[in-house]
């Protein structure tokens, strides 16, 4: 009789130990990314004295001020493909993402190590991986290196006044109250978080549009009336620390106004500001762009109902990769029908 070929009679134990291996190792990966990219749920443990340095610029943060750059060179009405002109806005957007969101990034994680203690003990100073003496010194470099690079933009444009400089200095100003006290900037809710909206809207929108044109009063004040939506992005980013902000005192929408009324009040400034924005591009008849800007609300007040207001504290970062994409294209929208109109 033939050996016959042995049976497992039970296989699904080493199956089922196979998937959970995979399923820890995917989960690993994903914790370590999201430790690189400065994100939420990320995990302890990294070693390497650069990449720390990168968590602590939180890179998925840049995304938003490299944008406002390219609507700021496309509000100006004078961008063109040129090589010169694509070199300009690459080293505008290393400005504005990199060097000073970089910056300002590292310095609220100094000043916020108390905060994180409790909300985000893995990130890199309560952690312990990365010295406050270390912090300071790439605060020191990003800035500097910032301004250098300002300056060089204004002597590339042939400004006779350095207007990207000073938006640079003003910015970081701006970063500084923002998370160090006294002022501190973030401990007031409302004050804190429309100083983070109009940095990230504003800010980069203003230095691309000096960078290709003249930034003129309307595109200043319209920017910091669309960084009133900004204001209600900020605000969602206030819901992982609710808990540490409520022990330390902060002063924070959801602290303040409890958390379901704080979504509110975020979702409601997000969608009426863009659609006032709307309503401008009607007054100055850019109506096809107006009409593409509604558009694109709507699929953000979707995301508002299936994931923000039912749990904003579990669904915040899952309602942000969704919904923002649409929002930064608005502003797309915004600063071409801008530059369209040449206001």
């Amino acid at each position: 009789m033939p050996e016959s070929t042995p049976i497992n009679p039970n296989p699904q134990p080493t199956e089922a130990v196979e998937s959970t291996s995979a399923e820890v190792t995917s989960a690993e990966h994903t914790a370590k990314t999201r430790q690189l990219l400065g994100m939420k749920g990320a995990a302890p443990g990294e070693t390497s004295i650069w990449k720390i340095r990168l968590q602590l610029m939180k890179p998925i943060t840049w995304i938003p001020l490299i944008w406002g750059v390219v609507c700021g060179a496309a509000s100006s009405g004078n961008y063109t493909w040129t090589l010169e002109n694509v070199l300009e806005s690459a080293l505008c957007m290393l400005l504005s993402g990199p060097l000073l969101t970089g910056y300002t990034q590292t310095i609220n994680d100094y000043y916020d190590r108390d905060i994180d203690a409790i909300n985000e003990p893995y990130r890199p100073i309560p952690s312990g991986a990365i010295s406050e003496k270390q912090v300071i010194t790439q605060v020191i470099v990003l800035v500097l290196l910032g301004y250098g690079v300002a300056y060089t933009l204004d002597l590339w444009a042939g400004h006779t006044f350095p207007n990207v400089l000073m938006l640079s200095i003003f910015g970081t100003f701006i970063a500084y109250i923002y998370s160090a006290p006294p002022l501190k900037l973030k401990q007031n809710g409302w004050l804190g978080n429309y100083a983070l909206g109009a940095s990230y809207i504003a800010l980069p929108w203003w230095a691309g549009h000096a960078l290709f044109g003249e930034l003129n009063w309307r595109i200043v004040v319209l920017t910091l009336f669309y960084s009133l939506a900004g204001l209600g992005i900020a605000i969602v980013n206030d819901f992982k620390s609710v808990e540490g902000d409520r022990q330390l005192g902060v002063q924070s929408l959801p602290v303040m106004f409890g958390v379901q009324t704080a979504a509110l009040i975020c979702v409601v400034m997000i969608d009426l500001f863009q659609g006032l924005v709307a309503a401008y591009l009607v007054s100055i008849h850019e109506n096809l762009y107006a009409a593409i800007l509604v558009l694109l609300i709507i699929p953000q007040i979707t995301f508002q109902d299936m994931y923000f207001l039912r749990d904003p504290i579990a669904n915040d970062v899952k309602y942000q990769a969704r919904a923002q994409p649409f929002l930064v294209l608005g502003m797309l929208v915004t600063a071409i029908a801008l530059g369209h109109a040449g206001v």
